[in-house]
């Protein structure tokens, strides 16, 4: 039998979406194929969360994937302010041989830059097999390293042109960091947002285990193919682009503290706001828009890392939003397909709702 646990962190319900609501929207997610999920909303500082499935704890840990550069392009937009850097600058100023001229520092932010994609690469790819990813699990890996891959591979276009997300991005605006302050970008990042903002439950740490409590994460490789359980593994295949650990409770404060100003200076938040056609949307620098079926629109990033799938979205300066952990992915083009249609439906039903 289906065990859904209800948390009740404040208040029955957040701004017209009841806690209700947002455990059927979790059972959905879990009709669709995921193994559990857990979800919590913010509305003017009142709270409701939910999980789903067998061992989810409330405010359990997981991997954010993605979600990490948003932490690192604040660091890089800090730095702006600063003056250590301009957006302008060439990525050969700073890293001086890697990737050749052309490229900005604004194009590596907001995924302009053409750069291949060192994360899909054929040869590298953990997500192209289960023996692909045992074999890579407890693998550890430099940026350098990183870096070389995607370089091995010819550019998707001229920098500048359009956007194509790519990994290789961030893990060199993770490399700028480490050049300009000497410190790692894991360190930066705990060290100008995590502790700042009080994130007790969000690390960078280098090893291949979460903190407790956390859910298991698993992933199906192929279709009908077996969950395999992929919570262990060493989080420097993510690099700057994809390695942080944190809580639901944990995001909704990152995302509220910098989409309400705390972490950067106006113009900065309005930099990082400003978006190019997309994929899905819209990017900005680190920061991405979507629409909504009811109209308007959120900010949100979202991650996706083997395990744990990550969604998230806040209205206006943050103070009204949602964090969605999904602690399953299936990569068979079927079952994935419609997890994420029922993930992506419960976030615009309730920003729809509290807006």
């Amino acid at each position: 039998m289906r065990r859904i646990l209800l948390v009740l962190a404040l208040v029955a319900g957040c701004g017209g979406y009841q806690a209700d609501d947002l455990r059927a929207g979790l059972r959905a997610i879990r009709d669709a194929g995921a193994v559990g999920a857990q979800a919590m909303v913010i509305v003017d500082g009142r709270v409701t969360s939910a999980t789903s499935g067998p061992a989810v704890p409330g405010n359990g840990h997981f991997r954010i994937g993605s979600d990490t550069k948003t932490f690192v392009a604040t660091v890089i937009l800090q730095l702006l302010a600063e003056g250590r850097l301009a957006l302008a600058d060439p990525v050969e100023k700073h890293l001086p041989g890697l990737v050749g001229g052309g490229i900005t520092l604004l194009d590596l932010l907001r995924h302009t830059s053409g750069l291949y994609d060192y994360s899909v690469a054929p040869e590298w790819d953990p997500f192209a097999s289960r023996e692909t990813f045992e074999r890579r699990r407890y693998q550890h890996y430099t940026a350098e390293e990183l870096v070389a891959v995607a370089m091995r591979h010819a550019p998707f276009s001229a920098p500048g042109v359009t956007h194509k997300y790519s990994n290789t991005n961030y893990v060199l605006l993770g490399m700028v960091i480490a050049k300009l302050t000497g410190r790692r970008w894991q360190d930066e990042v705990r060290r100008r947002i995590i502790e700042p903002l009080a994130l007790t439950g969000t690390s960078v740490g280098d090893g291949p285990a979460l903190p407790e409590p956390h859910a298991r994460g698993y992933t199906r490789f192929s279709l009908d193919g077996p969950l395999v359980d992929t919570t262990l593994l060493d989080p420097s295949a993510g690099d700057a682009g994809g390695a942080i650990i944190s809580t639901p409770r944990d995001l909704l404060r990152f995302f509220g503290a910098l989409l309400g100003g705390e972490l950067l200076r106006p113009f900065a938040l309005d930099l990082m706001k400003r978006t190019v056609p997309a994929e899905e949307g819209r990017y900005g620098l680190g920061l991405a828009w979507s629409d909504l079926p009811c109209g308007d629109g959120y900010w949100r990033h979202g991650g996706a890392v083997p395990g744990y799938l990550t969604y998230e979205g806040f209205v206006a300066d943050g103070r009204r939003g949602i964090v969605l952990s999904v602690s399953s992915m299936s990569l068979d083009g079927v079952t994935g397909q419609k997890q994420d249609a029922a993930s992506q439906d419960l976030v615009n039903k309730v920003l729809c709702a509290i807006r």
